[in-house]
Order: structure tokens, then C-alpha cells, then sequence
């Protein structure tokens, strides 16, 4: 059977509070975005494995706050300035991977001026090669809130909410046949549903059990 080439479409995936499902690995992380503006400290450190939802939450604070973006790897001593003139609210993406200089500039100036900041990252603050006293003392007085891998229920309704999003309608079969099948993370739900969205509309077929194995099949002979 002959196989339609599926466009290369943009998917916007559902990044709004009422999106996120809550589990009891990730409960904590929530309560403390909910929470703001009334937090306690500067910063709020989002730790957990990639695909655990951290680039969600931070997306769900930013629209809350109106924070900025920033990646942790491009931040310079030079562009530290131009961050703080859209305001002193933002959001550092793998922060661990930071120059340290102009994170600590950027905290202590946040911090003068009563702002914010959410920093994500893939391990706690206290694991991280920190080599400035200053900036590791200040790591250290921020929260961490730890978001784990999903348990069993909250990994299926991920996968549920995942192909929902896509507007591509499956059967509880097909969620229970995946869960069992990938790495345990965010990360591992959205590829799989991603590729059996491009699979399904290529082929004109439905996503079901005989049709999700075929595909595994293919993309696990396909990384041999």
C-alpha cells in the first residue's frame, strides 16, 4: 500500500493551567505556581527528568505572570541588561546549564527590584557544579519543587489528554496497550502520539491496538 507523505503541520500542543493533570508527582510543583505571587523567596526551582512536564508549568506561569523566556545556555553578561527591560518576571529554562556570572547578576538584580524568577532544571540546585559562593548560597535559600515520572493512572490520562489535543479519537485499548510500552515520562507520551498522529493521517487509518503495533514495529525496526 502506497503511503501519503503527511505535511510537516506545526503542533500546538494545550499548555493552559486546566491542562495540566495533577498526580502526586507533580502536586507540589503546582501548589507552588498556583501560589504565586505570594511566594516567599526570589526564584522557584523546577526540578524533575525531561519530559515531566517542567517546560508545561513554566508556560502556565509565564501566562500568569507575564514573565519572559530565557534559556539558561544563552544567557550573557551583555543580554542580563535587555531581560530586565521587558521587567524583573521571568522564566530561565535549564538553568543548571547558566554562565553563573550573569545568573547571579540576574538574581540579585531581580531581587532588588521585588521580582521573580522560575528556573527548571533537570537536578536540584545542590547537585549542580556551582563554583561562586554568592550564587550557591543563593541557589541554595530558593524552593525546589520536584515534579517525578507519572504513575501508572496519571501516565494513561497524559496519554489521553495527548491525543485528545491532536483531536485524534482512540479507544482505552490503545492507551492501556502504549502505557506499558514506553519509558515512563512526558517526554516518551508526546513522541509516541506524535508519531502515530503523522502514521494515521498518512495512511488515512484509525489509531487502534493492530494499528499502534504496526507502528511501534516500524519505528523500532526503523532504530536498528
Amino acid at each position: 500500500m502506497g503511503r501519503q507523505l503527511p505535511l510537516d503541520l506545526q503542533y500546538r500542543p494545550a499548555l493552559e493551567r486546566e491542562d495540566f493533570l495533577i498526580g502526586p508527582g507533580n502536586a507540589t510543583a503546582i501548589g507552588w505556581i498556583d501560589r504565586w505571587p505570594n511566594w516567599p523567596t526570589v526564584a522557584l526551582v523546577l526540578q524533575g527528568p525531561r519530559g515531566s512536564g517542567k517546560t508545561h508549568l513554566a508556560s502556565v506561569w509565564r501566562a500568569l505572570s507575564a514573565g519572559w523566556l530565557a534559556s539558561g545556555e544563552s544567557l550573557t553578561n551583555d543580554g542580563v541588561p535587555a531581560l530586565l527591560e521587558r521587567g524583573a518576571i521571568g522564566v530561565i529554562e535549564a538553568a543548571d546549564t547558566a554562565p553563573e556570572e550573569p545568573l547571579l547578576h540576574l538574581f540579585n538584580v531581580v531581587a532588588e527590584r521585588g521580582g521573580h524568577l522560575l528556573l527548571t532544571a533537570q537536578q536540584a540546585p545542590a547537585q549542580w557544579n556551582t563554583m561562586l559562593p554568592d550564587l550557591r548560597s543563593r541557589l541554595k535559600a530558593q524552593p525546589v519543587a520536584t515534579l517525578a515520572i507519572p504513575d501508572d493512572a496519571l501516565y494513561k490520562a497524559v496519554l489521553t489528554k495527548l491525543f485528545a489535543d491532536r483531536r485524534l479519537p482512540v479507544g482505552s485499548d490503545v492507551i492501556d496497550f502504549l502505557a506499558v510500552r514506553f519509558e515512563r515520562s512526558f517526554e516518551a507520551a508526546g513522541s509516541i502520539v506524535a508519531r502515530l498522529d503523522r502514521a494515521a493521517f498518512a495512511q488515512k487509518r484509525r489509531v487502534t491496538v493492530p494499528f499502534a503495533r504496526l507502528v511501534l514495529q516500524d519505528l523500532s525496526e526503523s532504530s536498528l
